[in-house]
């Protein structure tokens, strides 16, 4: 393993810990951890297999242990969702850089499972083998994730189009 082909994974690294805490410094934390594990392991990687999903592998099993412990928390599920609150009482300009907004709004409300499993496919390009064995589970319950993660999205990020319609005041004609 050399050091150069470390570190041409790190931008990966990043964006998938990103997605999985949704929180910039917890992501970088949890880079440096997965990197530290990497280069105190170095000798259970096997020349000849993916580095890349080898990597994968332990941010992800980092990231549930830290779970666990409840040294790291997800921003999804225990906080009050300020943008759900405001919804209804303000409404911003459309902007072309409200669509990223929402997206990662979007995201970070997806269960962590069904987010980790669509940010491999989609954002890292991995396969569905490749992701099962980053996660450690099945390639069924991958392909079963994937498709209620994107279903979710599509459901989230039509939702404020929706709730507008619903919550726009009905005008009547008057003679």
């Amino acid at each position: 393993m050399s050091q150069q082909s470390i570190v041409t994974q790190i931008p990966a690294l990043r964006r998938y810990a990103r997605a999985l805490t949704g929180d910039i410094w917890a992501a970088d934390d949890l880079v440096q951890d997965t990197l530290e594990r990497a280069c105190s392991r170095w000798r259970l990687w096997l020349a000849g297999t993916d580095l890349r999903a080898w990597l994968f592998t332990l941010m992800h099993n980092l990231f549930i242990s830290q779970m666990r412990q409840g040294r790291l928390r997800a921003t999804h599920g225990q906080e009050v969702d300020l943008d759900d609150l405001a919804m209804h009482t303000l409404q911003a300009p459309p902007s072309t850089h409200s669509l990223a907004i929402d997206l990662q709004r979007c995201l970070l409300r997806l269960p962590m499972e069904q987010r980790a499993v669509l940010m491999l496919v989609v954002l890292e390009d991995m396969t569905y083998a490749e992701v099962a064995k980053v996660t450690g589970v099945p390639l069924g319950t991958v392909m079963s994730r994937l498709s209620r993660a994107r279903e979710r999205m599509r459901e989230l990020m039509d939702e404020p189009k929706d709730l507008a319609a619903r919550s726009a005041p009905i005008l009547r004609r008057m003679k």
